[in-house]
């Protein structure tokens, strides 16, 4: 197995967000009560909760503001899927990101860690690749150096693997996710479920196009829930994505915090530095 061929059984499907929803085994769940009754994406309200929280028209409207902060580009983050996560800061201020990233487990035949940091105009990655798979192939070992491994910004220009825009900072894409809500109620103080067209969010990062594809028709009523906090900024966004073909039922989470405190991240000791080579480019490409 190459280098390049071991990439398009891992990287190409299973990294960054695509990852969260293109595992193959997750964990089911349900999006709230459905004795709720709903409001229509157009706003029209109905009735209270059986919880007897308010339902409000304003309930999708909420939601979508909630994202607004997130653009600010200040605010930790992490993402969770079968067998996957990710973690991070952005911090738009100084130009800066920070990400970590893990894909598969122990038993994994192959499994992935990555830490990527991005401080304007430089990147860098730290790979640790691990299982039988990466022991058997001599290529990986140079790879596994256990120093970053600065990156070419010429060559990972586009690349949503090693790359980072920004101008478009939501790792998530929460925003592009709750443009497609078709039903929402209010189940509490700050609490929400219904249900997303995903078709209409390719985009937003933490679906790929293969993964809203396999689910057909269900694509358009996925079941979500959503939390904000006290000051109706986004805090949670949970997708109940149903089984697809060989794809187990699954849960994608987004949680956002520290909005506004954030810190700048941090560029690796140069003694921890080394010029990426070309098979590590390969390997994501």
């Amino acid at each position: 197995m190459t280098v390049r061929r071991l990439s398009a059984g891992l990287v190409a499907a299973a990294l960054f967000t695509p990852a969260l929803a293109a595992c193959a085994a997750g964990t089911t769940g349900t999006a709230g009560s459905t004795a709720s009754p709903t409001v229509s994406a157009s706003g029209t309200p109905s009735t209270p909760s059986a919880s007897g929280a308010p339902v409000s028209g304003d309930a999708k409207q909420a939601l979508l503001d909630s994202t607004k902060a997130i653009s600010d580009g200040n605010f930790r983050f992490t993402l969770s899927g079968a067998g996957s996560t990710a973690e991070g800061q952005v911090h738009q201020p100084s130009q800066s990101a920070a990400m970590k990233f893990a894909i598969g487990g122990p038993s994994s035949d192959l499994a992935m860690k990555l830490d990527v940091i991005h401080a304007k105009p430089d990147s860098w990655v730290k790979l640790e690749l691990t299982g039988p798979a990466a022991d058997s192939l001599p290529a990986i070992k140079q790879l596994n150096l256990g120093k970053y491994q600065h990156l070419d910004q010429a060559r990972i220009k586009g690349n949503k693997n090693l790359g980072f825009d920004f101008d478009k900072v939501d790792p998530a894409g929460s925003a592009v996710l709750t443009q497609g809500i078709t039903e929402v109620r209010s189940t509490g103080t700050g609490t929400y479920a219904g249900t997303i067209d995903v078709t209409k969010a390719a985009e937003a990062g933490s679906l790929n196009a293969a993964t809203i594809a396999a689910l057909g028709t269900q694509a358009k009523t996925v079941p979500f829930t959503a939390k904000v906090d006290p000051q109706g900024r986004l805090s949670e966004l949970v997708l109940q994505l149903p089984a697809a073909g060989q794809t187990a039922a699954q849960e994608i989470k987004m949680t956002y915090s520290d909005y506004g405190a954030a810190t700048a991240a941090q560029k690796p000791p140069a003694d921890q530095v080394v010029e990426a080579p070309a098979e590590l480019y390969s390997l994501f490409n």
